[in-house]
């Protein structure tokens, strides 16, 4: 018999969002038609979500494997010489998919490879991903400072450390950071604040620095009363909820940095289940570490335990319930993947919409690939802030946006809290470097560290708090807040876009042209790495065909220069770190902005009503700026009339 082939090709893994949908085919490979009496189907467990969750709770609860009763078939149907499905995505989660023929005796053909993969995010991150990172501790009396070592008071406080002292400075406060929200939201336009460790520190035993360290955490679900202002009104918890509540107000979201692969000596969690820390070969309790360093202010978790599991998983639970929207799970890849997998199933039980960000920094591809997948979780970090030159960049780049299509999507942070800051090498420098992020990021996953908008040269050291140059009259504020108004408005910066990059992978000028998912407008990126020299670029003739539309740079600035050869190629010549966006006009012309934003969510919504009644394979086929324009006409009218049709 001809082998069959399937589209998408078995292997592929995907990247789509709730309201999407995908189309499955069988064919064929000679292009012939199969024999009369055989039928195809589509295997799948898209569309039992909740079954999915269920059954890895169960299997975990009574330590049964995963038995598979999500899978169903979806009969497929012949149109234009091959068999069809298209299914609505109203979940999130990860699904297979595979298509096979059955024959007229019963007997089943398969193509070959394995299964394909759809990751389905929640539609309200599309777009305008932008996060800042903020570390409390940081926003109190000293965050307008430029340097806060003061020689003469920390020459007092060592003393009275080698008294036997405890000396804790001031902290900052949540109630700080509520101050700040207008400026990080409404000034700079970031969608996420993204906090650094909250729960209590260490302020004696096993303590670093001067304040110890939030990764060296003593409680799971506690905050850390450094961060409370004491008003006799309201708990630590009660302030925390003010926060985000604040933040939710402002059309914000909250992630919450997470750490549970240790904690630090002496924990809540240490003193009453010792049984869950790994201990060595001498019975002694283990400090983890990475990079040749060992961290000794922490002890490691052990995750064989699976009671720890459970433990985890409520303590996810409990943050949701208190407002957090998402998570920054730190070295994620120590946790085994089984864990994650259960505690994202428990957490999604009830709060489906919650986001995991890995931190997979120094941990293989691999195994961030399958955390992305089969773990459960959503982000990761990317890697381009550890990439610098032209060579580097573009190859880095090929791999984050291809795999920012397939697996999940990899945020690029231009600068975290453990690396040294980027304005320590000058304004220029720090510009380039956002920049770079922003404008090569995926549905518009852009990050920054607190202070980066006002060229904060001290690194963020975690056992203490630095200043963070508050309100410095050489900053670059405006440009990051022109970057993620550029996110949040352009289509070609939305989900589905499609990027291309023009330039040779040796090239000095990294060129990156962005096509919206509609194909009604495109940008042209072109960031000189070199911070030193100007650089020239050559496009060929065969790419730079429309180029010449391109009329204005989307920054703000003035056109870089740009030479018409003989050859019909283009020559641009880009100054030191220049960086721009080039458009053919100003405006787009595709749904932008808010206004894509609420279409989608009101296309995700109806679909999501119509998972509820129906199976998927009984939802039709649609547009979804149709299905939005019924919902926003009359949404109750709409949901009677889906009930009407199911009974």
């Amino acid at each position: 018999m001809t082998s069959l082939t399937m589209q998408p090709p078995p292997g592929e893994r995907m990247l789509r969002f709730v309201g999407d949908c995908v189309n499955f085919s069988l064919r064929t490979a000679d292009g012939t038609s199969l024999p009369a009496g055989w039928r195809v189907l589509l295997r799948t467990n898209l569309g039992r979500a909740a079954a999915i969750r269920d059954e890895i709770v169960l299997s975990h609860c009574q330590k049964l494997p995963l038995a598979g009763a999500s899978w169903h078939d979806i009969p497929m149907r012949l149109e234009n010489g091959g068999y069809q499905v298209q299914l609505p995505l109203t979940e999130v989660g990860y699904f297979k998919s595979k298509a096979y023929a059955v024959d007229s005796k019963g007997h089943q053909h398969w193509p070959e490879g394995t299964d394909i993969g759809v990751t389905v995010h929640p539609d309200s991150y599309r777009t305008a991903n932008s996060i800042y990172c903020a570390f409390v501790r940081m926003f109190g009396p000293q965050k307008s400072a430029i340097n806060t070592q003061d020689e003469g008071l920390e020459k007092q406080l060592k003393d009275l450390d080698t008294r036997g002292y405890t000396t804790i400075p001031p902290s900052g406060q949540f109630r700080d950071l509520i101050r700040e929200l207008p400026h990080i939201i409404d000034t700079l336009g970031c969608r996420i604040l993204h906090l650094l460790p909250i729960n209590p520190t260490p302020t004696t035993f096993a303590r670093f620095g001067r304040f110890g360290s939030p990764y060296a955490l003593q409680d799971f679900l506690a905050i850390d009363p450094a961060l409370v202002e004491f008003d006799r009104r309201t708990t630590g918890l009660d302030q925390f909820r003010e926060f985000t509540y604040a933040a939710h107000a402002k059309g914000a979201r909250v992630f919450l940095d997470l750490v549970i692969n240790h904690t630090g000596w002496g924990s809540t969690l240490q003193e009453n289940h010792p049984e869950w820390f790994l201990r060595d070969t001498q019975g002694a309790f283990v400090s983890p570490g990475a990079w040749g360093t060992t961290w000794e202010d922490l002890v490691e978790l052990a995750h064989r335990d699976v009671e720890l599991w459970d433990y985890l998983a409520d303590v996810f639970l409990a943050w949701c319930r208190r407002g957090v929207d998402g998570f920054r799970c730190d070295a994620g890849y120590k946790v085994p993947l089984p864990a994650w997998q259960y505690i994202t199933a428990r957490v999604r039980q009830e709060f489906p919409g919650a986001i995991f960000l890995l931190e997979g920094l120094g941990g293989a591809w691999e195994i961030t690939a399958s955390l992305l997948t089969d773990g459960g979780m959503q982000w990761a970090y990317s890697e381009l802030f550890q990439n610098y030159s032209g060579t580097e960049v573009a190859n880095y780049l090929d791999h984050s946006l291809r795999q920012s299509e397939r697996v999940g999507l990899l945020l690029h942070y231009s600068e975290t809290h453990d690396n040294p800051r980027l304005a320590e090498k000058g304004r220029a420098w720090s510009l380039l470097r956002n920049q770079l992020c922003a404008l090569t990021s995926v549905s518009g996953g852009f990050a920054f560290t607190c202070g980066v908008e006002w060229l904060a040269t001290e690194r963020i050291n975690v056992h203490s708090a630095r200043g963070l140059a508050w309100g410095n009259a050489d900053n670059i504020l405006p440009e990051l807040a022109q970057l993620n108004r550029l996110l949040a408005d352009h289509p070609a910066f939305f989900d589905a876009a499609k990027l291309t990059r023009l330039s040779p992978v040796d090239s000095p000028i990294y060129a990156l042209r962005r096509d919206s998912a509609e194909g009604e407008d495109s940008v042209l990126i072109l960031v000189n790495n070199d911070s030193e020299k100007p650089q020239s670029l050559i496009l060929g003739a065969s790419v730079c065909r429309e180029l010449s539309r391109l009329k204005l740079d989307l920054l703000g600035q003035p056109l870089p220069k740009i030479k018409r050869l003989a050859s019909r190629e283009i020559l641009f010549h880009l100054g030191p770190g220049a960086v721009y966006c080039l458009a053919a006009m100003a405006t787009p012309q595709g749904v932008s902005g808010q206004d894509y934003r609420r279409t989608r969510a009101q296309a995700a919504f109806a679909l999501t009503a119509a998972g509820q009644v129906l199976s998927i394979e009984q939802i039709p086929a649609y547009d979804w700026r149709k299905l939005a324009l019924l919902v926003d006409a009359n949404p109750a009218q709409f949901l009677a009339r889906l009930q009407s049709e199911t009974t």
